[in-house]
């Protein structure tokens, strides 16, 4: 999310992948996976994180559903129709779709659920997924709207109207994340500040339903027997456990108790010729962001020596060695371009790895500043592999440049409040991808806040908004092309380091474990025992 995602996914570990190796589950066993971090909270509204977001993508579902190659099919919506202006979608719910309490999933039930997340209830971050798109979205937000002037309407009890400002070709991928999963009203209103805190004060309409909960423990499933696809979900129970040390998680793993483990990087040599083993890389970008208000940090030619001098492939070939891709651009590698080609494909590489020129760079910074300053502070979250790319960062930047670099550590939480209060030179933060399009990242820059390095440029801003009012395709690629390139490579406001990967192993009876690198994380439904 644009304020609050980059901060929360650095302290997330948790991919899932096809594929396996022999097996340890008997047929009809229990399907578990483990996340390192507590599951917070439930609450669609104030649910902000990946394990949430794979808890809930199990037990609830959208007006679509992202298939295993990672593209929106029906769901709770059977068909739809857009206007030719591509402003207005009207979606027709499936007949027959059910609560787990046997009441039926309504068009009222999308209504009440987005304008939750459009208003000041929500305390996620994640409004403006919502009041970007829908017309008075962001007026209902500020209060200077009723809600019957919102661009979503039940039209009846089957029929959704969703009016948008602009055309915006990701909005299907959109409806399958959680925010914008149903909630029936009365339910909710009944239950109050209890919602969500236990499996008896949820209703579910996806695959599964909760039949426990510990924030600190985790979550237990059950086929839903009301979901409106259930014969085509076959694993009856699941889990997701809490394992915070990785060392357990795999010790779990080799008893037979999870069906999934991610590999951290010290593991990742001792088992990659593991039939079990896999890789893969996520819609993440981990990258250094610079304060352009800073005395040192304005100055656009140490910005670009200090991308120029990191040796990315380095990092991830030897110190991360999990799979993770060096970042050679900030919109992450495998991402849509048009069709043919990748994004990252078409755009080639912003932020490649050139130590000759980087130190040209810096000698013209030096002699811009008057004198190289003694040090800069890298400010860092606090986790162990953020810990490890700053540490990185500092061998290159004095190895190249002969720039000391002081490593300022701290909580995840802690080293936001400073890039908010604009009190850091230059930090390592991350984004990952909302949906499978490159303005998932590039629109991040157009706010000028202090936690995006206080960029505020109008021929970007330009860029961004022709992109996002652009109704022919080729002309919105070619415009967030050219915004990537300035952002990153021509006033290198940050400097992309890597891109996430995971190295997972998974038992060979388990199929169709599906992993999205967006959105949500992970699909129980499609998965099987062999």
């Amino acid at each position: 999310m644009k304020m609050m995602k980059a901060a929360v996914a650095l302290g997330m570990a948790l991919t899932m992948t096809v594929t396996g190796a022999s097996a340890v589950f008997a047929e009809g066993e229990t399907l578990s996976v483990a996340t390192d971090f507590e599951i917070k909270t439930l609450v669609p509204w104030a649910a902000s994180e990946e394990n949430a977001f794979l808890v809930l993508n199990q037990a609830e579902e959208g007006l679509f559903r992202m298939d295993e190659n990672n593209q929106p099919q029906p769901a709770l919506c059977d068909t739809y129709e857009v206007s030719d202006d591509k402003l207005t979608y009207t979606f027709h719910l499936r007949d027959g779709i059910q609560w787990s309490n046997g009441e039926p999933v309504t068009a009222a039930d999308f209504v009440y659920a987005w304008l939750k997340q459009m208003s000041a209830d929500a305390t996620n971050g994640y409004s403006f997924i919502m009041t970007d798109y829908i017309v008075n979205g962001q007026e209902y937000n500020e209060g200077s709207v009723e809600a019957s002037e919102v661009g979503v309407k039940a039209v009846d009890d089957q029929t959704l109207e969703v009016q948008l400002k602009s055309p915006t070709p990701y909005f299907l991928n959109l409806t399958t994340m959680d925010m914008f999963f149903p909630v029936n009203e009365a339910f909710c209103e009944e239950q109050g500040t209890n919602f969500a805190l236990s499996p008896d004060s949820m209703l579910y309409c996806g695959p599964y339903v909760i039949t426990d909960y510990d924030p600190a423990v985790g979550v237990t499933f059950a086929k839903n027997d009301n979901y409106w696809d259930k014969d085509n979900v076959a694993i009856e129970d699941a889990q997701v456990r809490v394992i915070k040390d990785a060392a357990a998680a795999l010790s779990a793993y080799q008893a037979g108790e999870l069906s999934q483990v991610k590999l951290d990087s010290a593991n990742v040599v001792a088992y990659k010729e593991d039939p079990e083993f896999s890789q893969e890389i996520d819609f993440r970008t981990s990258y250094v962001q610079f304060n352009l208000t800073d005395d040192v940090m304005s100055n656009v030619n140490m910005r670009k020596a200090i991308s120029l001098a990191m040796n990315r492939s380095a990092l991830t070939d030897n110190i991360l060695a999990d799979g993770s891709a060096p970042g050679f651009g900030l919109v992450a590698d495998g991402m849509s371009g048009d069709g043919e080609k990748t994004f990252r494909e078409l755009n080639g590489d912003v932020s490649p790895y050139d130590p000759e020129q980087a130190k040209e760079y810096y000698d013209k910074a030096v002699e811009e500043l008057g004198s190289a300053p003694s040090e800069v502070t890298l400010l860092v979250a606090d986790d162990s592999v953020s810990k490890s790319v700053a540490t990185f960062i500092q061998s290159e930047l004095v190895t190249t440049l002969g720039l000391n670099v002081v490593i300022d550590t701290k909580t995840v939480q802690g080293r936001g409040e400073l890039m908010d209060a604009n009190n850091y030179q230059f930090a390592v933060t991350a984004w990952g991808a909302d949906y499978d399009d490159a303005m998932t990242y590039l629109d991040l820059w157009t706010n000028g806040t202090p936690y995006r390095g206080n960029y505020n440029d109008a021929d970007y801003n330009a860029l961004i908004s022709d992109a996002k009012t652009q109704t022919d395709d080729a002309a919105r690629l070619d415009d967030m092309l050219k915004a990537e390139k300035k952002l990153v490579e021509e006033d290198a406001v940050v400097a992309p380091v890597y891109h996430r990967g995971s190295a997972v192993l998974t038992k060979s009876n388990v199929k169709n474990l599906i992993s999205h690198p967006i959105g949500v994380p992970l699909e129980f439904k499609y998965a099987s025992f062999e």
